[in-house]
């Protein structure tokens, strides 16, 4: 990184932060050559074992798919953020298929990881190594008893731990990857349980031993710190509580464990709004971060060491949260950085995230009236639920679907035939860096049953392309109005926001009679406000946009994106769209406001514009809708969206 950023990255950390990290920079330059042995360990025992009948309880087409998914692996076939693998059958730990580069050996702490001039995709590396294939294989071994599923994650658990030796190379540079990896050794230990190998791959074997020391010694003194401090922190203290518990067999077991415990109650709640919704404001992190409370209470109720009530009572409400954000099919927003992360992963191709998570909710907390209906099925849930003791909770739960979550800035628009709209009146990302926020304030996002109409693009890449990172979090890369060609907020780098702008919410009636109704406005333009005003309309299944300017005159420019399953004619300033949704037809019209002169644009490079991504590492060409002109004084722009029949 430039010395630029540096600084730019230094402005945003306050006193305390700066002491820590200066301790951390001389703690790494003492380690470069102290390195201790992990101590010395007799009789050591893995007692965190699944209850009798928990793999009897997973479902047969959820346990179908995890099979096929493990005989795919076994086959040496993966894919990891749009990169198709051959070579999982004996993989290479630091090589990144991506773009041929191998990562450079050395101190950890001395890897440019940043860099993919030097590393490569730092992504396509860690990926795997976070062992979660591995769990998928070893779920598999537990519910067929076929010992070659278990052959194949000792003889890679071997391969890795011989190549990645404590504090040496790109595996031991960043907290996250050790904790996610720390909780998918736990899980694939226990999954194991029955093969006679089991206890010889780990508790008997002294280079296991040494690596779980050595991975709970760098957690503990190295967390993410002050305005780094969001899912990564989460992460790493549900990894190191969770080692600690199943394996704890060190003198420093607990302590580890009591440091860790408090860290997740703290950081969970500080990166929680009272909603429940995550505050980082980016929904795959809502899900990460739910996925790994979750496990860590799992594992302390199975090794009895008690959770203060407020853990259960975040994952509580960011369960309910979750339930009443989704769309009809159990789709919640698209908004802020995605990364495909996931906190521990035993299922097969095709399960449902946010299913899975809904159904565990369920098992472990109850549903609500108002909850949507869950239909799938999943291996994890009757795993967790195998361990998590339910819980009675001791607050007052919504009585019925929440729309508005006020904290959060965040309400939802329902109509007739799962007509869904989010519109984003919230804060810009959390901390003082807001790493995962995107420019979208004021932004909007539409579907119909579904699918996505005025769509969020999503989030692409995070390193090495940056032209490519700055479009997708760019004011112009989601569906609301930007002025003078700039952004609502200021980037400072990849992970990095040194202005954020501020909204409020004005007006949030979700369920008025008849008709929905949002206002908002934020002061991103200094000199001038923006202001959005949404209605939809049930009768007429009719979406009202009015943007609002006040100011100065100002070049003027408002996107709408279309989803990827929308085909559009624009003429003039009306678009018709048109798409199909279960083999039938379904169409809408666009009238977009007449002052503006209106083009379409679709898959362009030079710059970008007219792309979505559904998952990391993965883009495709959508139509995007640019209107331009100007604002001058106070003016109103006016977009009306209806659905037909």
């Amino acid at each position: 990184m430039s010395a630029g950023w540096y600084l730019r990255r230094l402005s945003r950390m306050g006193p305390r932060e700066v002491g820590g990290r200066v301790g951390d920079a001389v703690r790494r330059r003492r380690w470069r050559s102290a390195r201790p042995d992990c101590p010395g360990v007799t009789g050591a025992r893995f007692t965190a074992v699944l209850p009798a009948g928990a793999i009897a309880e997973v479902p047969p087409d959820a346990a179908k798919r995890l099979i096929a998914e493990a005989d795919r692996l076994m086959a040496g076939h993966a894919e990891y953020f749009g990169v198709d693998r051959d070579d999982l059958a004996d993989p290479d730990w630091w090589y990144d298929p991506k773009t041929g580069r191998r990562a450079p050996s050395g101190y950890a702490f001395d890897v440019p990881y940043r860099d993919e001039d030097a590393v490569g995709d730092i992504k396509q590396i860690w990926e795997p190594s976070r062992h979660q294939y591995l769990t998928q294989l070893a779920a598999a071994y537990a519910i067929t008893g076929n010992e070659r599923y278990a052959e194949r994650v000792a003889e890679h658990l071997r391969s890795w731990w011989t190549a990645n030796a404590p504090l040496r190379g790109v595996h031991w540079t960043s907290g996250i990857e050790l904790g996610i990896r720390l909780l998918s050794w736990v899980w694939i230990r226990r999954l194991l349980d029955g093969w006679p190998g089991a206890a010889g791959l780990f508790e008997d074997n002294p280079v296991a031993r040494n690596q779980i020391w050595h991975h709970q010694r760098w957690l503990a003194a190295f967390p993410s710190r002050g305005s780094s401090a969001n899912n990564h922190v989460i992460a790493e203290a549900a990894g190191q509580f969770a080692a600690a518990c199943a394996f704890g067999w060190f003198p420093s077991s607990a302590r580890w464990r009591a440091d860790a415990l408090r860290s997740l109650e703290r950081h969970l709640r500080g990166n929680t709004f009272g909603s429940g919704l995550n505050r980082e404001l980016a929904t795959e992190y809502h899900g990460l971060v739910l996925e790994l409370g979750l496990a860590a209470v799992a594992e302390a109720d199975a090794a009895g060491v008690p959770v203060p009530a407020t853990v259960r009572l975040v994952l509580l409400r960011m369960t309910d949260a979750l339930a009443a954000i989704v769309d009809g099919r159990l789709r919640p927003p698209r908004q802020g950085d995605a990364d495909d992360g996931h906190g521990l992963v035993v299922d097969g191709a095709g399960t449902d995230r946010w299913a899975s998570l809904l159904a565990t909710g369920d098992a472990v907390f109850g549903r609500l009236a108002w909850w949507p209906a869950v239909t799938g099925t999943d291996v994890r849930t009757p795993l967790l639920a195998a361990f998590i003791k339910p819980t009675e909770p001791s607050v007052a739960r919504p009585p019925s679907r929440p729309g508005h979550f006020a904290d959060a800035g965040l309400t939802i628009l329902r109509g007739p035939e799962e007509i869904w709209c989010r519109c984003d009146g919230g804060p810009h990302g959390f901390l003082s860096i807001a790493a995962h926020a995107h420019a979208d304030a004021l932004s909007v996002e539409v579907r119909h049953d579904g699918i996505d109409v005025l769509a969020d693009p999503g989030t692409y890449c995070y390193h090495g392309q940056p032209e490519w990172r700055r479009y997708f979090r760019s004011t112009l890369g989601h569906n609301t109005l930007q002025l003078d060609g700039g952004d609502q907020s200021v980037s400072g780098g990849p992970f990095l926001w040194t202005r954020h702008a501020k909204s409020r919410v004005l007006v949030a009636d979700p369920s008025g009679e008849g008709v929905a109704r949002w206002c908002a406005e934020h002061d991103g333009y200094q000199d001038a406000v923006h202001r959005r005003r949404v209605e939809l309309t049930a009768a007429s299944r009719e979406l009202r946009v009015v943007d609002e300017v006040r100011g100065p005159r100002r070049a003027v420019r408002l996107a709408f994106h279309l989803g990827p399953a929308i085909a559009a004619d624009l003429v003039d300033h009306r678009a018709q769209l048109t798409w199909t949704r279960d083999g039938e037809d379904r169409s809408a019209v666009l009238d977009l406001p007449g002052q503006l002169t209106w083009r379409a644009h679709r898959g362009e490079t030079a710059p970008p514009l007219g792309w979505y991504s559904a998952g990391f590492g993965r883009k495709e060409p959508t139509t995007t809708l640019v209107g331009t002109g100007f604002a001058d004084g106070v003016r109103e722009f006016t977009t009306v969206l209806r659905f037909r029949g």
